[in-house]
């Protein structure tokens, strides 16, 4: 037997009810799109996009640099508005239109510098050495060096200036010197020459030691100072002036490689805890220390609105996430020695010695 036709008003029934569903789901859909202008907007403060040297992020909005000079005392509000602007204090700057919640401390110049701009609002102090003294462009200018005098036989042929040492070369002879030096050669032969002979017949002939013994061998001391290079001596020679001892070059090549190791008294902890005394990092490598350690330039630029103390503190925790059980206190060590910042190396492993986060290892005591 057949099933009868199922009944007009059942199905017309069930059309309603799908036609309903249908319009209450796209409703819902619709009002979401409302409240939320066509987009999500708990977007995460990384997610904002902000033009770069015009804005900053804030609170999932961008706001307009502070002019240099000033710093952000307080946030905008609202997108594309400027917040409170206020003027450094005494002894700070910021050189370029900015996020920071905080001015830059001014630079001191060392004792072996002088101060040839003096700090404003906008500019930093700016400082070079003392006359007598230089340092090279392309190096860490942690110290000033004292400047090379040529030697008796050499001529100057450009004069020491803060950036770059004394330039000597070798005097070349004049005729009269050829000549003069010609006759105190001959002189000398010709006198060398009466007293070997005077000496042969005064003296009768013995066998020498060495002829008695074959085995004997003559030991000769040969001046190696053509074999080394002019760096070489030249650093000899700033060290007699400085009254200290420099030690060969390819010595200090491998005392640089031959770095102190330290231990962690508290695992982790003491890595974590020895962050805040890289503060000392020369605001100057910060990119560059960091590139180094392994960070992309969008982590480096996600804290350029920091202050710089707190900046580093932040990008160190960022390197840590990423190395995760690998990072060790030793590898910063290396590369702030990479930079040539051994005087910043120093102090830190110091401090981190001082404050009881590290020690040295058992073959470093």
């Amino acid at each position: 037997m057949s099933t009868p036709p199922l009944s007009m008003s059942y199905i017309h029934l069930m059309v309603v009810l799908i036609w309903a569903l249908n319009t209450m789901a796209a409703a819902q859909s619709g009002l979401e799109m409302t409240q939320t202008g066509g987009s999500v907007r708990n977007r995460k403060q990384r997610d904002i996009s902000c033009r770069e040297n015009l804005e900053y992020p804030h609170d999932n909005i961008c706001c307009l640099n502070c002019p240099a000079g000033k710093y952000v005392k307080a946030y905008c509000t609202g997108a594309l508005e400027k917040g409170t602007c206020e003027d450094c204090d005494l002894d700070t700057y910021t050189e370029h239109d900015n996020g920071l919640r905080q001015c830059l401390k001014c630079t001191k110049c060392r004792s072996d510098q002088v101060t040839t701009k003096t700090c404003t609002i906008t500019q930093n102090t700016e400082c070079q050495c003392k006359p007598g003294y230089f340092c090279a462009p392309d190096q860490a200018c942690e110290v000033c060096k004292k400047c090379s005098r040529c030697k008796d036989n050499e001529v100057s042929v450009k004069n020491c200036t803060t950036t770059f040492n004394t330039v000597c070369e070798t005097r070349l002879p004049t005729s009269s010197t050829i000549s003069v030096f010609l006759i105190v050669v001959a002189v000398l032969g010709i006198t060398a020459a009466l007293a070997g002979v005077y000496w042969m017949r005064r003296k009768p002939f013995k066998r020498t030691d060495t002829q008695n013994n074959p085995s004997a061998t003559l030991k000769v001391v040969v001046d190696d100072q053509n074999n080394r290079s002019i760096e070489e001596r030249q650093n000899n020679q700033n060290a007699v002036l400085d009254d200290t001892q420099l030690y060969p070059l390819l010595e200090q090549t491998q005392a640089e490689n031959d770095l102190i190791k330290l231990v962690p008294l508290n695992g982790d902890e003491s890595l974590k805890k020895s962050f805040e005394l890289f503060e000392e990092l020369d605001v100057h490598y910060h990119n560059r220390f960091f590139r180094h350690i392994g960070l992309s330039d969008n982590a480096i630029k996600s804290t350029v609105h920091l202050h710089p103390e707190d900046r580093v503190y932040e990008l160190l925790k960022v390197w840590l996430e990423k190395v995760g059980m690998e990072a060790d206190m030793n590898d910063l060590i290396k590369a702030l020695h990479y930079f040539g910042q051994r005087l910043s190396a120093e102090n830190i492993i110091s401090k981190a010695i001082e404050n009881g986060y590290y020690e040295y290892a058992e073959n470093e005591k």
